[in-house]
């Protein structure tokens, strides 16, 4: 499809010739191809990339259809939210490398938890997300429901509750943008994240049953189902960000069918795109270059393949913005 290139699309065009430029370039053209012919696309999200900010570009590719389904750690589930509650509140340190253990630890008795050169304040953006999801989660449990962690947040983001706290444009949350097109979005070890920390500390004090929160195999089930309602036709990409459980569990999906349900049905993933900074030859499973996934059964050997080896803070605003033209 030819469309109108806005002046980011254009600067990269005349300067993203070549290594992981050209890459970036090559990921971005085959995502918009994907989509062009009738495909949908899977994003997942690793590492600190709501933190980062990312809501900014990646909002709009879901308000504009370029994104079907979501794979995120808990971290980023709940981080795109803090941000938009409490963004005032983050303090960022540009000199992090030179900060010393006493130095970190004046970070923590002030209740900032750092990630790189970005606190999160804890009072601000954890406990004030805790109180409306400690509401939502004993709501559920008293009238015998069940919900997957990001049903949870959506209940929350939709009820109006945390519009009293937002500290910037809403049009720049993922989460909200994701909630008003009730996407699904699948959160593999949750767990691990602070509001999963938060939510096993109820269960071990009584307050709250475990079960009250689905699981992650029932998150593969979830997944699963989606998988066979949608993969017809072009087919389900998969663009990766970053490596981790947010990218390995999805893509299991499809060898889990093939292979352990002997359905021999099922579509290969139709395209793939990692942005990635792991080392391939220290046995990494985040940063195995996409050949090595045909021999896992998830991807065909024509799918068309791209791995752009740089930052995907700096990547993935880029390549979207390709998509959205601007």
């Amino acid at each position: 499809m030819t469309k109108n290139r806005g002046p980011i699309s254009q600067f990269i065009e005349k300067n993203y010739l070549h290594f992981n430029a050209a890459a970036l370039v090559d990921a971005a053209k085959g995502y918009e191809t994907h989509l062009d012919e009738g495909g949908k696309m899977l994003v997942s999200l690793a590492g600190a990339m709501s933190t980062a900010e990312l809501g900014i570009s990646l909002a709009e590719m879901i308000r504009q259809d370029k994104v079907a389904i979501i794979s995120c750690t808990g971290a980023n589930l709940e981080e795109d939210v803090m941000n938009l509650v409490a963004h005032s509140h983050y303090k960022r340190v540009p000199n992090y490398r030179d900060l010393t253990p006493q130095d970190e630890w004046d970070l923590l008795e002030n209740h900032y938890n750092r990630v790189t050169d970005t606190c999160i304040p804890e009072e601000e953006a954890f406990r004030r997300l805790q109180s409306h999801l400690e509401a939502a989660w004993k709501k559920a449990e008293a009238a015998g429901e069940r919900y997957f962690p990001h049903e949870f947040l959506y209940q929350v983001v939709r009820s109006g509750e945390l519009e009293q706290y937002y500290e910037i444009d809403p049009k720049n949350s993922w989460i909200l943008a994701a909630a008003e097109k009730n996407i699904p979005i699948v959160v593999p070890g949750w767990e691990d994240s602070t509001t999963g920390n938060i939510f096993a500390s109820y269960v071990i004090k009584g307050q709250l049953q475990a079960s009250t929160v689905k699981s992650g195999i029932e998150y593969m089930v979830y997944l699963t189902e989606w998988y066979r309602e949608n993969s017809g036709g072009k087919g389900v990409g998969f663009f990766q960000i970053g490596g981790g459980i947010a990218g390995d569990f999805p893509i299991c999906v499809v060898p889990m069918m093939y292979q352990d349900l002997e359905w021999h049905d099922v579509p290969f993933w139709s395209y793939f795109c990692q942005i990635s900074d792991s080392t391939t030859s220290y046995g990494s499973y985040s940063g195995a270059v996409p050949n090595e996934k045909i021999t896992w059964g998830k991807l065909d050997i024509n799918t068309p393949k791209f791995i752009v080896e740089s930052d995907a803070t700096i990547v993935a605003p880029l390549i979207f913005a390709w998509i959205l033209g601007q």
